[in-house]
């Protein structure tokens, strides 16, 4: 509502502060070495590094308790902060947090502000030419603020039981062969394997959805004001949130919501979690050979449960404490094989074609792309297993074809340039292509399986290996 030269004032201003604080940030390479964004100081360390700013109020006013144990990500952020407090000006302050504010609520706001979201971050950043259906926006909000509530009704109608002990078997297949492989790599140490071994024996499987779902009770919703309904959800789950200061820590919460297409290793807990969302074609078919499955789903969990022992997840423990359990020597040797990783993947365009040519970051996708290496080799080698007691049918196509083809299938994606050029910079993963090419290319059992030859460009000469 402000006049065109207000607006732009306040757009500069607002660019300037946020940059301010841009440059006093941890880089998204950095921020993978959790020992650099762990911190306890507690409430006087804090106050101690940004005075200026009255830490108490904001305490109260965001109804946590009065004395919270506190960690600060990053130091040298909060001294700049401080700084800002000083000698920002009220004006600034106003537009900053009314933009912050604005942003945050968009999905509620009416059609011209949606268009412009759309134009400012979609449009410019994806290469995305039109804004998604109302219908499937309307299916996200729902997921992110009630998905336990949706996704008890996913789950009924598409996953069940069943699909929840078909899983497990694969999972079961898949820890076997993670301590097969743990036991012969040759470059760890009998202490160092020892405790990974320890590690791997204690990692929790967490399949489909929660063994206790969400409490929706005290969400209070009215009627069709989607804007007031949404701003209660926020405020839910705030006080969900701040409610867990002082407590036990909750081992069954889900950091995904059922209908996810996704996972995660959270090693702070020791635990891979499969979303019943990814439980579905084409991570895993119901109606696919065994093979194939193992060369979608089962390449999933061996990947998440490889992240255990990748070069952030090493630095936790079996308890999920941070702790470092590596001798110096298995280090040593850990990291200059992930060296051959990131050397690899830094050569790699980020498209195919197009004009200023974007590398992929090796250092920035080292973690998923040494956990697909290891997924893949680890649930191969589960697959083998498997087979032999639980036979294929005749086929056109070996075992070994039919996984890798399950694999290359489940990760299947078109990509505009600019939203490719946009994940080179700030993704951790690879983009698919380069997800399946990329360590597909370092083994020799796809080699073998396709019948390559040395020269082919599907045959790395300096292979990569690390688990």
């Amino acid at each position: 509502g402000d006049k065109p030269d207000v607006a732009n004032k306040e757009r500069d201003a607002i660019m300037a502060f946020e940059t301010r604080l841009a440059k006093v940030t941890l880089t998204n390479v950095e921020r993978r070495d959790p020992e650099k964004v762990y911190h306890r100081v507690e409430k006087a360390g804090l106050q101690k590094i940004a005075p200026s700013f009255d830490w108490d109020q904001f305490y109260s006013a965001m109804g946590a308790p009065k004395d919270p144990a506190l960690s600060v990500e990053h130091i040298p952020f909060f001294q700049e902060f401080d700084k800002i407090v000083k000698d920002t000006t009220p004006d600034t302050w106003e537009a900053y947090l009314s933009w912050v504010y604005l942003r945050s609520i968009v999905p509620a706001l009416p059609k011209a502000f949606q268009d412009e979201a759309f134009a400012y971050s979609s449009k410019a950043l994806t290469g995305a030419k039109e804004d998604r259906p109302r219908w499937k926006k309307c299916v996200s909000f729902a997921d992110e603020q009630l998905g336990e509530a949706l996704g008890r009704v996913f789950v009924d109608e598409t996953f069940g039981a069943d699909g929840k002990a078909r899983t497990l078997a694969i999972v079961k297949a898949l820890e076997g062969s993670m301590a097969d492989d743990l036991k012969a790599v040759p470059w760890m140490d009998a202490a160092t394997k020892k405790t990974a071994l320890e590690k791997a024996a204690k990692m929790y499987n967490k399949i489909g959805y929660p063994d206790k779902w969400r409490d929706y009770s005290s969400y209070k919703t009215q009627g069709h004001v989607f804007l007031t309904n949404w701003l209660n959800g926020n405020a839910f789950e705030a006080k969900r949130d701040l409610d867990k200061i002082g407590k036990p820590v909750d081992k069954g919460e889900w950091q995904m919501t059922p209908p996810t297409v996704n996972a995660y290793n959270d090693p702070q807990l020791n635990q891979i979690v499969f979303p019943a969302g990814i439980l579905q074609p084409p991570f895993f078919n119901k109606d696919a050979t065994d093979a194939v499955n193992f060369g979608a789903m089962g390449m999933v969990v061996g990947h998440e449960s490889t992240h255990g022992f990748d070069d952030e997840g090493r630095k936790f423990d079996q308890d999920g404490n941070l702790r470092d359990w590596w001798s110096k020597d298995a280090a040593t040797k850990f990291e200059a094989k992930t060296k051959c990783v990131v050397e690899q993947f830094n050569g790699y365009p980020s498209i195919d074609a197009g004009a200023p040519e974007v590398k992929l970051k090796g250092d920035l996708t080292l973690g998923e792309n040494t956990a697909d290496l290891g997924g893949l080799k680890i649930s191969l080698a589960a697959m083998h297993t498997w087979i032999k007691q639980h036979p294929l049918a005749p086929s056109a196509y070996s075992p070994e074809q039919q996984y890798f083809l399950g694999y290359a299938q489940s990760w299947c994606s078109k990509f505009r340039p600019e939203n490719a050029r946009l994940r080179a910079a700030t993704d951790p993963h690879s983009p698919p292509y380069w997800r399946v090419n990329g360590p597909l290319s370092n083994m020799p059992e796809f080699a073998a399986a396709f019948g390559c030859k040395a020269s082919d460009k599907m045959v790395r000469k300096d292979r990569c290996e690390v688990w």
